[in-house]
Order: C-alpha cells, then sequence, then structure tokens
C-alpha cells in the first residue's frame, strides 16, 4: 500500500460472515482510516453505493485509496449502535436515529439496482428447505411467501441496504440529525418494498428488540414517510418474516457447510422473530404453512 497508511499501526477488526477484511489503520498522531481487503468479492458494489450514500446526505465511508481488492476507507468511528445499547445509551435516542436514516432512504430517488420483487423474495427463501429443513416443500414455502409479499406489500421501489442492524451501524452521539449514524455494510443494497430495512432493525437476529422499541421505532417510521401504521404494520411483519425464513437457512449452510458453529446459539432468536412476525393475523396462511414444513432448531438440530 501507497503512503500515508504503509506505516500506520494496524489492528485486525473482527467480522461475522462477511469473507472481507478489515484492519483499523492508526497513524502517528492518532489519525485513523480502515483498510478492507475484499478478497473475491467485487468492490465496485461498495465504492457505488457508498456514493450514492453520501450524495443523499448520509454518513458512508468515504473512498481514500483503492487498489484491485483493497479499499482504504474513511474511520466513521469505533462505538456502533450494538455496543452503545450495553453502554447506557437510550434505545429509544438510537432506534429513532437509525429510523431517521431510513427516511431518508425512502425519500430518495429510485437506485439502479436488482429488486426485491415478490418471486425473488419467494425464491430468496428456498435456501431453508435446502440447508435447514431439507424435509421441507421448498416451492410450497417459496410461493407462500411469494403470495403474501402479492397480497401485504407495495412495490420494490427504495433503496433497502439489507443488513441494516445495530451492529452496522455507528453511533455519533456528537453529531446531529442523520450525521448521528455512519452507515457501514451496504454493498449487497438492492430495492425492496418499503421497511424491508426496519424490519432488519427491529428483528435482529444478533440482538432481542424489547416490543415497546419495536412498536415506538415502528410508529415513528410511519410518522416519518406519511405511511399508515395500521396499513403498513402487516407489510412489515411479512418483510421480517421473509428476511428471517431466509436466514435459518443462510446460518445452517454456515454451520454445516462452512463449519461455522457458533451461528447456533443465534437460531433461537431467529425462530422467535419469525414467529413474532407470524403471529399478525395477516400471515395466518404462512403461519400454518411453516407449521408445517419448518421445525424449530431445536427440532432441526440447531440448538
Amino acid at each position: 500500500m501507497r503512503e500515508p497508511w504503509a506505516h500506520w499501526t494496524r489492528s485486525p477488526i473482527p467480522v461475522d460472515a462477511s469473507p472481507r477484511r478489515y484492519t483499523r489503520l492508526t497513524g502517528p498522531n492518532g489519525e485513523h482510516a480502515i483498510e478492507m481487503q475484499s478478497g473475491t468479492v467485487p468492490t465496485k458494489p461498495f465504492v457505488q453505493i457508498a456514493g450514492t450514500l453520501n450524495a443523499l446526505g448520509l454518513v458512508a465511508p468515504e473512498i481514500l485509496y483503492q487498489n484491485g481488492a483493497t479499499l482504504v476507507i474513511s474511520d466513521l468511528g469505533q462505538t456502533d449502535m450494538a455496543t452503545a445499547l450495553t453502554t447506557g445509551a437510550n434505545p429509544q435516542t438510537l432506534y429513532r436515529a437509525a429510523v431517521d436514516v431510513l427516511a431518508a432512504l425512502h425519500n430518495a430517488p429510485r437506485a439502479d439496482l436488482s429488486q426485491m420483487t415478490p418471486d425473488v423474495g419467494g425464491d430468496m427463501v428456498r435456501i431453508t428447505a435446502e440447508y435447514y429443513a431439507p424435509n421441507a416443500d421448498g416451492d410450497t414455502l417459496a410461493c407462500a411467501v411469494t403470495d403474501h409479499l402479492t397480497q401485504l406489500c407495495g412495490p420494490a421501489d427504495k433503496l433497502a441496504l439489507r443488513d441494516f442492524h445495530v451492529e452496522n451501524l455507528i453511533w455519533r452521539p456528537q453529531q446531529t440529525g442523520t450525521n448521528r449514524v455512519g452507515l457501514l455494510d451496504f454493498q449487497d443494497a438492492f430495492v425492496a418494498p418499503a421497511g424491508y430495512d426496519l424490519a432488519s432493525l427491529l428483528r435482529d437476529v444478533r440482538h432481542d428488540v424489547p416490543q415497546d422499541v419495536v412498536d415506538d421505532a415502528t410508529t415513528y417510521f410511519c410518522t416519518q414517510t406519511g405511511l399508515n401504521v395500521r396499513d403498513f404494520t402487516p407489510q412489515r411483519a411479512i418483510l421480517g418474516a421473509q428476511r428471517n425464513l431466509r436466514i435459518l437457512g443462510v446460518f445452517a449452510r454456515l454451520i454445516n457447510v462452512e463449519g461455522k458453529p457458533k451461528y447456533r446459539a443465534f437460531m433461537p432468536r431467529v425462530w422467535r422473530n419469525i414467529q413474532a412476525d407470524l403471529a399478525h393475523p395477516a400471515l395466518s396462511r404462512l403461519q400454518n404453512i411453516v407449521d408445517q414444513n419448518i421445525p424449530d432448531p431445536a427440532q432441526a438440530g440447531f440448538t
């Protein structure tokens, strides 16, 4: 790597399921940057989405240097919202700050990205039958999710960052407005129905989100976007159920194929999230199909 970062102190940053590797670079005067090694994963989507987010006035890393699979990006801060929540920050303040970002994305011009149409959303849960519940009828599950997305959701026309949860949000309390929230891990962004990222935030597979926070953030999101909370709630529920049904399959693959047993610890929470969303009366038919096809993690051998 060229100067000035070549001789800075290097500290690896722990990562989760991502194949990317991150290193915090610290200069002689305490300045910071992040080196991202993307391996075989293309860097172009990250660079493009970062530019889009910054153009919207949101806070994404600035690209300081690029050479093949290596990027050096600006360091947005060292405290993510997950850490802030465990060290005394007010949950309502943090989740409302995150929702302010989602409101800005809701009102952004439509992005030229792949779309999570109902058919795509249904196909995305086939991985669950493949890796988590191999005796399940994947076609039935996929078709049911597609039907519910068609019936309960509006069009796929909102920019969704996909992994929008507290571990990917940097908390910057010294700032104001949407500048308080730094955005990471958005390279898989696509276009989805309104509320996809809200479902990601509130049905977090790594952290329990209290129901009063879920209710407050949902109401606040609707207030900020002009949506009717009663009409929107079943849409958020099917998006949350679709997302977590897929995660069951993704985590099962990580456990059984990639040899990453730590994901077993998340499975009960993923299942609770699914059940919480399927409890909405509008999802009763999908609830029945899941009951008939998808065992809980203990029965499936993932606890």
